[in-house]
């Protein structure tokens, strides 16, 4: 009785905080087929709430691995002008999009990168208005998870199928608050506490961080008139509030593309496109990566950042108290939704148009002169533990710490 309470508590979460579905629109679910209940909980508390269309796009990861082993070659050069159309079609009416993600975090590690890639770049250029509106938020978006075996394995190996399932269950509940009471409200009070955290961050108006810990020493300008984000969003033609990601514990912002310099070591796996990268470390001269390693994944790490010239480059950082509920499972949860927001993190690739005051209605020139990177990916990666310090400086040369061993330090 207590999962089905909870799992209900989810859709109704998913539904008022992380899409805050508003009256005439239109809901694109992309859902694991693994997870009918919740997706049908979904779909009745959308309507509920005043959603005109709900439609379901089914994924089953099986498949997907079938097709990257045995399809030809020429496959991945191709995109479905179909799909982007559709997607374009959602965003152009003020529709809302949801991502359930349960992918197993190894799903495609006997797949030749090269196949992966291609597919991704084909994707880019039929997706690029789809992506714009996502990054505008100018429409509603947002990414959840549930359970896979293949998942649930990962992060709980020494226990049997249905005893792991039920174990990542938990722990997806309690990261999202899920197992207490009332956990929209929770929700309410959580996104006050990581907006007010923005605010001091946009009030000192910082012009570099500084990063300090064990295999990193990386400092990073910031953009002249950048904005601290977190939390959630405000959707640009409705005015009304959303969550782009649930769980979410960040506060985030655009770096200046060519103002990052030295070097910085991940802290946790990387899982990207279905292949587990660890132990890394990248080195940025003028904001661009010039030298990579990777215990684990070397070539996938090579793959995304050759992925175009803008993969070189961050996209975004992110401040995460270590003392925080993710990162208190003590858990690796194998999957950048859960394990970035136990974590300090970067992103290579795009940028986020609203880190920047206007940028939003700037067009692409106008984001590149104000020092913002574009890329067809958006990789985020963990960087963060207990042994960090970040730094803010001032334009006149004043040090003020952020984070003293991990944590806010004001």
């Amino acid at each position: 009785m207590t999962f089905a309470r909870n799992l209900d508590k989810y859709a109704e979460l998913i539904v008022r905080v992380s899409l805050n579905i508003q009256s005439g629109q239109s809901l694109w679910i992309n859902a694991p087929i693994l997870q009918p209940e919740l997706v049908r909980l979904i779909s009745s508390k959308a309507y509920k709430a005043g959603a005109k269309h709900v439609h379901i796009e089914w994924q089953d990861e099986i498949c997907t691995q079938i097709r990257y082993l045995n399809a030809p070659d020429d496959a991945f050069n191709e995109y479905p002008t179909w799909r982007a159309d559709a997607l374009s079609e959602l965003a152009d009416n003020n529709g809302a999009y949801l991502w359930i993600d349960a992918d197993d975090p190894e799903l495609l590690k006997d797949v030749d990168p090269a196949r992966i890639s291609a597919n991704s770049k084909a994707a880019g250029p039929k997706l690029v208005k789809w992506r714009e509106h996502m990054s505008s938020y100018k429409m509603t978006w947002s990414i959840v998870a549930a359970p896979s075996e293949a998942w649930a394995k990962k992060v709980f190996p020494q226990l049997d199928e249905q005893a792991a399932i039920n174990a990542l269950w938990d722990a997806i509940f309690k990261a999202t608050r899920v197992d207490q009471e009332d956990p929209v409200q929770i929700w309410q009070e959580h996104n006050a506490t990581l907006r007010n955290k923005r605010e001091q961050l946009n009030e000192k108006k910082f012009h570099k961080i500084h990063y300090r810990a064990p295999g990193t020493a990386l400092t990073v300008q910031l953009p002249e008139h950048h904005v601290w984000r977190g939390g959630s969003a405000t959707n640009g033609r409705g005015g009304f509030e959303f969550n782009p990601n649930i769980p979410t514990e960040e506060v985030f912002l655009s770096p200046l593309r060519q103002g990052t310099q030295g070097t910085v070591r991940s802290t946790k796996p990387l899982s990207y496109q279905g292949n587990l990268i660890n132990n890394f470390s990248l080195t940025f001269e003028n904001g661009r990566v010039v030298h990579y390693t990777a215990e684990e994944g070397y070539e996938s790490l090579q793959a995304m950042i050759e992925m175009d010239e803008g993969a070189h480059y961050l996209g975004e950082i992110a401040l995460v108290p270590h003392l925080s509920p993710i990162s208190n499972s003590n858990l690796i949860f194998f999957n950048t939704l859960y394990d970035e927001n136990a974590s300090n993190h970067l992103a290579l690739g795009r940028a986020f148009p609203t880190c920047i005051e206007g940028g939003a209605e700037m067009s692409k020139e106008q984001q590149a002169q104000a020092g913002l990177n574009d890329s067809l990916i958006h990789v985020d990666f963990m960087i963060g533990s207990a042994e960090m310090d970040i730094d803010g400086e001032h334009a006149d040369g004043r040090i003020e710490p952020i984070f003293r061993q991990g944590n806010w330090a004001f």
